[in-house]
């Protein structure tokens, strides 16, 4: 998390809406082998209280995990800003890049709330891939399916903080921001630099 509050969502549900958007996470643990990360595909829960993720059965991380405390960070759009182009010459390159945070108590789920989060990842990502018919389980045979789920266990992770940085150069002049929108947008960088632009025109706004 940037030190600076600058970085902070000013809008409360920005970080819940950038989980949601991004669907994928890293999670990270200690284990008696030193620190982990793993990467999967996350569900938030409508409270936004729990965050359900699953592993690999054979995972590194897996088995330490059930009541551990862990760090879910879902990574949004970043790139490199260039010094050049600021109008003032007495800058320094750095990098704009939104980060969510969220830390809190791994527990295991049961076969049932596995199926479940599994079933509400592809409803959720087949409705926005627009398949028609939309792919489930039911196309399965279901003695595939049991073995295939029997090599990854779920989790839930019931969060006690959120650390969110949303650094998109809020702490510069409106005219700034939009020089260096610009350059991050001629990079290959557009989806960054739409989000500079909307969330810049709100802060100046508020």
């Amino acid at each position: 998390m940037h030190p600076n509050s600058a970085f902070r969502p000013r809008q409360d549900d920005l970080a819940e809406l950038l989980v949601r958007e991004i669907g994928f996470a890293a999670i990270f643990a200690s284990t008696p082998d030193g620190p982990r990360v793993a990467h999967a595909p996350v569900v938030l829960s409508d409270d936004r209280a729990t965050l359900q993720f699953h592993l690999a059965r054979g995972n590194a991380l897996t088995r330490h995990l059930d009541g551990a405390t862990a760090l879910a960070v879902v990574q949004g759009p970043d790139a490199y800003v260039s010094a050049s182009w600021y109008a003032d010459a007495d800058q320094v390159p750095t990098w704009n890049y939104v980060a969510i945070e969220m830390e809190g108590t791994a527990r295991k789920l049961d076969d049932a709330a596995l199926v479940a989060q599994l079933d509400m990842l592809s409803a959720s990502h087949e409705a926005r891939v627009g398949a028609n018919p939309p792919w489930t389980r039911a196309k399965m045979n279901p003695a595939l399916f049991s073995k295939m789920t029997g090599a990854i266990v779920g989790f839930e992770m019931r969060i006690t903080a959120w650390r969110p940085t949303v650094k998109l150069s809020q702490n510069k002049s409106a005219d700034e921001r939009e020089r260096v929108a610009v350059g991050i947008e001629a990079t290959g960088h557009g989806a960054l630099a739409q989000l500079m632009r909307h969330l810049g025109g709100d802060r100046d706004s508020a």
